[in-house]
């Protein structure tokens, strides 16, 4: 027996989540282009590849037209984003604190953005759940290896991956029980965003590997 079909989302819902993530991200690249000491086309090509790093991924994995190529207008978004960032950042006390906070917004829009568009065509749970994972993370992992930072996503015992992991699952549980699409992206978004800033404010963490030396066997 299959599982239940998840519901499909109106396209107006993908695209606001989409223009939500790219402009989100887009400030979070412009950031770390400021704390790269770049200038402002170093900002605008951080803040655009930052922008779109992880809904191209998603939309070439799922064989559909890559979002902004279809609609060119998200980069002057993401553009018009790094522009102000650079002329900006400066009044920010803490660029890094500030930083975070975006980006876990960032990463409560993208998650469900990815969720919606692999529900819109119709894939099967465990299809979802990467496509939100990967729209929601390699954007941001993007910029901190292109700009020389130490991932969010790779910091020792960060929810990070975790919370859009979480997020997945709630969006896809929320469709096995019946709940409406727009439910399911509400409680995807809701539960990435808990488990972030969580993260975040309150130091949550997950255990992570402890090597041990080798035993050596008693004669």
């Amino acid at each position: 027996m299959s599982p239940p079909a998840l519901h499909v989302p109106p396209d107006a819902v993908l695209q606001a989540l989409d223009y939500g993530s790219v402009i989100v991200f887009a400030l979070t690249g412009a950031l770390v282009a400021s704390r790269a000491q770049l200038d402002v086309v170093g900002f605008i090509f951080i803040a655009c590849l930052t922008a779109v790093g992880g809904g191209t991924l998603r939309d070439v994995m799922l064989d559909r037209e890559v979002f902004w190529i279809g609609d060119p207008l998200v980069l002057a978004f993401a553009a018009l984003s790094a522009i102000l960032v650079f002329f900006g950042a400066h009044r920010l006390e803490s660029r890094y604190r500030v930083l975070l906070w975006l980006d876990a917004c960032a990463l409560a829009i993208a998650v469900p953005a990815g969720v919606a568009a692999a529900g819109a065509m119709g894939m099967a749970w465990p299809v979802v759940l990467v496509m939100g994972m990967a729209t929601g993370c390699m954007g941001g992992l993007m910029r901190d290896v292109v700009c020389n930072e130490v991932p969010l996503v790779l910091k020792q015992g960060e929810l990070y991956v975790t919370a859009a992991f979480a997020g997945t699952v709630a969006a896809v549980l929320t469709g096995v029980l019946g709940g409406s699409s727009d439910l399911g992206l509400l409680a995807c978004a809701m539960a990435t965003f808990a488990l972030r800033a969580g993260s975040i404010s309150f130091g949550w963490r997950l255990p992570v590997y402890k090597p041990r030396p080798p035993q050596v066997p008693k004669r």
